[in-house]
């Protein structure tokens, strides 16, 4: 992921959704990214993601964000 505002766009999601959660599944990561309107681009990687639950890094490192 190149540009700088979508990699901010996922981590500010991942921070608000994981915040005081250990795991999230790929489901309800995809619901949250639909209802932020999240740009398409990342909203396909998350679709692209295997069903599962996530913790934030390995969320952040299967999508391209930072993780922090």
């Amino acid at each position: 992921m190149n540009d700088p505002a979508v990699r901010q766009d996922l981590d500010d999601l991942l921070d608000d959704i994981y915040h005081g959660q250990e795991r999230i599944s790929q489901a309800e990561i995809q619901r949250r990214a639909v209802a932020a309107e999240l740009p398409a681009e990342l909203l396909t990687r998350i679709s692209a993601l295997p069903e599962g639950e996530y913790a934030m890094d390995e969320a952040a490192d299967l999508l391209g964000g930072s993780g922090v």
